[in-house]
């Protein structure tokens, strides 16, 4: 057992080896994992770690294609567009990694309630759900895979190769305002 006492750290916070918080967000999904009791919180952070890391790198690509696509051309509508990419990677990325974060905060705090960390790691894996249904809404003819292979599950992807292309969006959006909703629920 050692004698010393808890650490200053340069922002002047007071820290003990096993209480330290983290900077910023690539240190609040190790700080989250380790804090949890729940083990399907931690499962969350793993996956939706990796999403919001694939998410972001597919955004990145599909920008630099766009910049790559229309280098040359007059500002206006092609810098709206670039800009739009921006809002709207920021508005699928951002609560995928909500939960991680208010988790993390909450047990920075020192309000541990694995109950929350479970309701919020539900949540997310909800949302992550309703990326993929937006995405089989929203996607083009020629891209989509005969409804008949699912097996049974026809019915339901014909239903949802029926909806019109923007009603993909209800699916994400009614997700995140259920992050949201548990958030306030559990406080």
């Amino acid at each position: 057992m050692s004698d010393a006492g808890p650490e200053e750290t340069p922002a002047g916070n007071t820290q003990t080896g096993s209480n330290r918080t983290y900077r910023g967000l690539p240190g609040a999904f190790p700080y989250a994992f380790r804090r949890s009791g729940s083990r399907l919180f931690r499962s969350y952070v793993l996956v939706g770690g990796l999403a919001a890391l694939a998410l972001s790198a597919a955004f990145v690509l599909a920008l630099i294609y766009l910049v790559g696509g229309t280098f040359g051309a007059r500002a206006g509508v092609f810098t709206f567009s670039r800009s739009f990419y921006v809002v709207v990677a920021l508005f699928v990325i951002a609560p995928v990694v909500a939960p991680v974060l208010l988790v993390a905060r909450r047990h920075r705090t020192g309000r541990d309630d694995t109950g929350y960390d479970r309701a919020l790691a539900a949540s997310g894996y909800l949302f992550l759900l309703s990326i993929y249904l937006m995405l089989v809404v929203s996607a083009p003819a020629e891209f989509r895979d005969p409804a008949a292979q699912y097996g049974a599950l026809e019915p339901a992807i014909r239903a949802l190769y029926d909806l019109p292309p923007l009603s993909g969006l209800a699916a994400p959006v009614s997700a995140a305002v259920v992050i949201y909703l548990v958030h306030r629920w559990q406080r």
